[in-house]
């Protein structure tokens, strides 16, 4: 029988022929007894994959017993428990995505690519994003010998453009909001560009009405949050509970159906392409229409704030004034308008 992989060597290093195509290809090494043993190896892969597939299982399973019946449930509930808080019920929500079904009772070590990219066809962003997760969770673990899918094959995870809100919308939305409490949110989260998690379970006790500064531990990065307010603000936080949760209400709610209320309202007024989030972006490009530095926006809202990078980088409109502004005005005098208030209308 001809065999598919022939070898050769070229100096003192030893290749490897493929019979069928002619493609060569070197076999590191320089060890002959080294180079006939890996060049067996494919040679019996071409010739007998079934029992091939059935050794490696063989000998996997020396090293963990359980890796021929351990199923991708298996592995989402594992990851599952490595997270904590928020993050875990973000997993929890994930795992139950309808694209998995066909995932889930599927032994790992015998999954193929077009399993992984038939579950990629039906799903979502968030199935994208989380599929890859959890294979490189694998892969880590030890689960998969090798990536089931190159990381080149994975189709390019595409968000939704996301905007920051107007002030008209805000508007609007404030006008027409009935509930007291829902619509002090709102406008609070005009104010400080807060996440609407960390906003909506803020308490009295967070406020310092002496040096007029609203300190709270972000929930996500757990980082400190300090931001100081204005009269606006004042005026808004002086209406609010003393004691306690400022929105004891909202505090209870999940963030998922906080978002869902408000797109209820947005869905009213005929309002597109924002969520309660579009509320950090708008802060942001107000913060750099008016000249506000970057690095207080960093501090405002944190330094890895993807709104920050999106308003200072490109999103927000600004006009600069002319040089020769700056050289006539007299000295001391402090400088003419360098950013004139322009919020995109769309991002």
């Amino acid at each position: 029988m001809k065999l598919r992989f022939v070898l050769f060597r070229r100096g003192r290093t030893f290749y490897g022929e493929d019979t069928t195509t002619g493609k060569q290809f070197s076999l590191r090494t320089k060890d002959e007894g080294e180079a006939l043993t890996l060049l067996n190896a494919r040679n019996e892969s071409v010739r007998q994959p079934v029992l091939n597939l059935q050794i490696a299982r063989t000998y996997l399973a020396a090293s963990d017993t359980a890796i021929s019946t351990r199923t991708w449930q298996q592995a989402i509930d594992a990851l599952i428990a490595t997270k904590r808080g928020s993050t875990q019920l973000r997993w929890q929500w994930a795992g139950r995505d309808k694209a998995f079904a066909s995932l889930r009772p599927r032994i790992i070590i015998e999954t193929q690519a077009e399993h992984l990219l038939s579950v990629l066809k039906i799903g979502s962003v968030s199935t994208n994003v989380h599929l890859r997760k959890l294979h490189n969770f694998c892969l880590d673990m030890g689960w998969l010998p090798w990536p089931v899918l190159p990381k080149r094959q994975w189709p390019a995870i595409e968000f939704n453009e996301k905007r920051a809100i107007t002030p008209e919308e805000h508007r609007r939305i404030l006008d027409r909001e009935p509930n007291e409490e829902t619509r002090n949110f709102y406008e609070l989260l005009w104010h400080l560009g807060g996440s609407q998690s960390d906003v909506a379970t803020l308490t009295a006790e967070n406020v310092d009405w002496v040096d007029r500064v609203i300190s709270y531990q972000r929930q996500k990065t757990g980082t400190m949050s300090q931001l100081h307010f204005g009269e606006q603000a004042a005026a808004l936080l002086a209406r609010l509970p003393r004691h306690g949760l400022l929105f004891p209400r909202l505090a209870r709610m999940h963030e998922r159906h906080r978002g869902k209320e408000f797109n209820r309202r947005c869905k009213g007024l005929s309002i597109v392409g924002v969520s309660l989030h579009s509320y950090r972006y708008a802060w942001a490009e107000r913060a750099k229409c008016c000249g506000f530095p970057e690095r207080f926006a960093q501090e405002a809202l944190g330094h890895s704030s993807k709104a920050v990078h999106r308003a200072y980088a490109r999103k927000a409109q600004v006009f600069i004034p002319a040089l020769e502004e700056y050289e006539r005005r007299p000295a001391g005098s402090p400088p003419p308008d360098a950013f004139t208030p322009k919020l995109l209308a769309t991002a």
